[in-house]
């Protein structure tokens, strides 16, 4: 009798570890979990990144972008033109993945023009000329000068900053992240948080309403 209530016990108590093991076990994947997610989050937006919009807008918008990218030429005033029918209510971050050749010193022009508050001009007139500049799909650096002619910039304080350590460090920085999230292709666009479930301007369009939608019935 003594051996049986023993033998019971023990079943008892490994039942018991069991169930706290595989509650450990769920705890630990869900934090796991949680913490992957917030790491993703946290590559996915940084401060440095150009934005447009209202910054308490509740759709955001997250481009990994190339400027030497047909698709992502193509894609421009499409966002623009969402951006436009939701009226303050996106924003859009940019972030570099300048897969194409000489891609890295179109996106240093970009951030150099920043430095002197001309970003988005300088972001349209290289798009507008992408295809004298980037004839396939790589960039000639001799060929993007003559296309900032009438923005207003400094070019030789442009050209300066371009081989500044701040810039080199963006850019890293938006190379680590798209390898963090697994970016391969450009555009790559992350609606609050959540990336395209496919590829196209009609799934960009759909997450952007059902986003909205969403955060119009939690408001």
């Amino acid at each position: 009798m003594k051996q049986k209530t023993i033998f019971i016990a023990t079943a008892v108590l490994l039942v018991v570890a069991f169930g706290l093991g595989v509650q450990f076990y769920k705890s630990q994947k869900t934090e796991q979990a949680s913490q992957a997610t917030a790491q993703n989050q946290a590559s996915l937006v940084r401060s440095h990144s150009p934005t447009m919009g209202n910054a308490n807008a509740p759709v955001h918008i997250v481009e990994f972008f190339d400027p030497a990218c047909e698709a992502c030429r193509a894609f421009y005033p499409f966002v623009k033109e969402l951006m436009a029918a939701h009226d303050g209510k996106i924003r859009l971050s940019i972030r570099y993945a300048p897969f194409h050749r000489g891609a890295d010193e179109v996106v240093k022009v970009l951030e150099a023009a920043g430095k002197q508050g001309k970003y988005w001009q300088t972001l349209e007139a290289l798009l507008a000329s992408q295809p004298v500049w980037a004839e396939h799909h790589a960039a000639d650096m001799d060929l993007v000068w003559k296309h900032l002619d009438g923005l207003g910039l400094d070019l030789e304080r442009l050209k300066t900053d371009m081989k500044s350590p701040e810039i080199a460090r963006v850019i890293q920085q938006d190379l680590e992240d798209l390898k963090t999230l697994n970016v391969t292709k450009t555009p790559e666009f992350f609606v609050n948080g959540k990336p395209l479930p496919s590829f196209g301007p009609e799934q960009l369009q759909k997450l952007v309403e059902e986003t909205l939608a969403s955060a119009n019935k939690n408001s």
